[in-house]
């Protein structure tokens, strides 16, 4: 039998947005493949939580809270986290969401920035402030988390085009970096259950239209799952995946429409800053 090494024994991995969700699950899948990990998100206690779960697979384990919008935090976070786990050579830009409603229409154009920054923006700057660690490693892998609704037209515009654009960004960097021998490949979640999420909120205050769109949209009949996002970044970050940058991997199970939200929303539905992809 073929056994496929991930060859990530030793790694040193960064996460934006790890403290529950898809970013969790990418956290707990390094840590069970033998990397050692950095924990960023914006609670104490759910970053607490999250450590003690990745903890159990007997790997290095930092948190740091931090604002992902706030560059000159997000920075420092990352010099703290590279500090302890004694550098880095993995990277997943996964924190995102949407900033106020999200659509033109809700008159809000201040959001459209906020989400700008909250997705491709931090994106961007948490690849800046780890690249002299990436560059002392001698290369890496990296990972943005984009969203399938970058990919085709569904509500939350302000949302579809960060994501396009972190997409995007992703192939951009897989150029410019390659001298550095540093790989950049974006994953696209489709929509992913967990719990809290906002696939769940929405099922919840909206059973009928969430139902609606389950059965016509999604062709096994179900939402993924963190774990199931989390095994393709898990790969592309390993060195099983040498030869793959530049790529966007949907993890959708060939879903139709993003989401179950219309333009305009009902009324009890708010939008945030957690993303369901």
């Amino acid at each position: 039998m073929y056994d496929m090494d991930l060859h990530l024994e030793g790694a040193r991995a960064v996460i934006t947005g790890s403290s529950r969700g898809i970013g969790l699950a990418i956290a707990d899948a390094l840590a069970s493949e033998g990397a050692a990990v950095g924990l960023i998100a914006r609670g104490e206690n759910g970053l607490a939580a999250a450590a003690e779960q990745v903890g159990r697979h007997g790997r290095p384990v930092a948190t740091a809270p931090a604002d992902v919008t706030d560059s000159t935090a997000l920075r420092a976070t990352v010099d703290r986290l590279a500090d302890e786990l004694g550098g880095l050579d993995r990277v997943v830009a996964n924190a995102g969401g949407t900033v106020g409603g999200g659509n033109l229409l809700d008159r809000d154009p201040e959001s459209f920035t906020a989400t700008y920054a909250l997705n491709v923006g931090h994106a961007a700057v948490l690849l800046d402030a780890a690249l002299p660690y990436l560059r002392t490693a001698g290369g890496g892998a990296v990972v943005l988390i984009g969203s399938v609704t970058g990919m085709r037209p569904g509500s939350r515009t302000s949302y579809a085009a960060a994501k396009a654009a972190e997409i995007h960004l992703a192939s951009v960097l897989a150029v410019e970096l390659a001298p550095l021998d540093i790989r950049v490949n974006a994953v696209s979640p489709g929509s992913i259950w967990f719990e809290g999420g906002g696939h769940q909120q929405f099922a919840e205050t909206n059973p009928e239209l969430f139902e609606d769109w389950r059965s016509r949209e999604l062709p096994h009949g179900r939402l993924g799952r963190p774990e199931e996002v989390a095994d393709a970044v898990t790969y592309l970050l390993s060195d099983r995946a040498s030869w793959i940058t530049g790529a966007n991997v949907p993890v959708d199970g060939g879903q139709g429409r993003p989401n179950a939200r219309p333009f305009t929303a009902p009324d009890g539905l708010v939008a945030g800053q957690d993303a369901d992809r």
